[in-house]
């Protein structure tokens, strides 16, 4: 069986494993998609801070139930599924209170812990989702993504009528926008790509703006005849769009940092104080965001096929990131394709 490791950044080697084997409460499963997210690009680069090498990636995945380990239920060979990677210690006090997903000592597969880069990979049988038999490999790949944005999009609170900007259109900022979108708000996303803007309008969202030919208050008053908006998302994780989102806000906004900051950024706080601005945090997602993004791919929602740029098979997982470094901002998704 192949398991790909990251040895180092950079390095990605294919190794012959023998197969692994279920154990009490644990589930075995046939992978076939692998997403690729700029996480485990951080890592390809060797600029994640909490991995360490070697690595097996992969927490973005379609999968099917290959075996049962003793004692568990509610699930049999051939199921449609996707899983969880969090590991968390259920003692502290996020997890307590049933933030599990913002765990004192969280571990993530893939990154602090084994992935799913490989052909038949385990994992507990209480991280499983069950996807439905519609789905296609490539839409159980992207639940997680989705689910990130789900959980993004919840942290702003009811979002209906209400006017909506989006900094940034990679797969996740695209997510975001589709998922605040179908809570009934009035979406403007902005990026300096055409080719993410022009994804972004092929998944539905009307008001689009370059940020290298408009200043985002003249794209505001131009699509929506207002000054400002009242929810901003941060998908880049730059200084330059936090501040930007920051000015946007009406007074008494609200701004959801969703991207990862590579270096700590100098921030109009005196802005945030005077406007009564709310400024809010979100990490990854929970069961319930999981059930949620599948329920909006499978009601057309959300639509995950234009974000779907290349595949590749297991065997090319170097060149796969080798393309998305050539590519840069013309390239949305990337699938690593385990089996047929």
């Amino acid at each position: 069986m192949k398991q790909v490791v990251m040895t180092a950044p950079g390095a990605i080697e294919i190794h012959e494993i023998t197969p692994p084997k279920p154990g009490n409460g644990e589930v075995l499963l046939r992978i076939k998609r692998i997403g690729v997210c700029g996480s485990d690009v951080h890592v390809y680069h060797g600029k994640h801070p909490y991995t360490n090498y070697p690595v097996v990636q992969g927490h973005e995945f379609f999968g099917l139930v290959e075996e049962l380990g003793g004692g568990v239920t509610g699930l049999k060979p051939g199921d449609q599924v996707t899983s969880l990677p969090q590991i968390s210690c259920g003692k502290c006090d996020p997890c307590k209170r049933g933030d599990y997903h913002i765990c004192e000592t969280l571990k993530v597969q893939g990154f602090q812990a084994p992935g799913c880069a490989q052909e038949l990979w385990v994992t507990d049988a209480k991280k499983i989702v069950r996807l439905p038999n519609s789905f296609t490999f490539d839409q159980g790949a992207l639940v997680e993504p989705l689910s990130v944005a789900v959980h993004a999009v919840r942290r702003a609170g009811k979002l209906a009528g209400k006017r909506v900007a989006i900094f940034g259109v990679g797969p996740i900022g695209n997510l975001v926008a589709q998922v605040a979108q179908s809570e009934g708000a009035k979406v403007i996303v902005t990026d300096l790509s055409d080719y993410r803007l022009q994804i972004a309008k092929k998944c539905g969202i009307e008001f689009i703006s370059n940020a290298a030919t408009e200043t985002f208050q003249v794209a505001v008053e131009r699509n929506f005849n207002s000054r400002n908006v009242n929810v901003a998302f941060e998908c880049v994780g730059v200084e330059q769009t936090v501040n930007t989102a920051i000015m946007s806000l009406e007074k008494g906004g609200t701004l959801i940092i969703v991207g990862v900051f590579g270096s700590k950024p100098i921030v109009e706080i005196g802005l945030v104080q005077d406007r009564e601005l709310n400024i809010l945090g979100t990490l990854m997602y929970q069961r319930s965001d999981y059930e949620k993004a599948i329920d909006l791919i499978a009601s057309g929602k959300v639509k995950t096929e234009p974000l779907v740029s290349i595949h590749f098979p297991l065997d090319k997982y170097l060149q796969a990131y080798k393309f998305i470094d050539e590519q840069g901002d013309r390239v949305m998704k990337v699938i690593i394709d385990v089996a047929g």
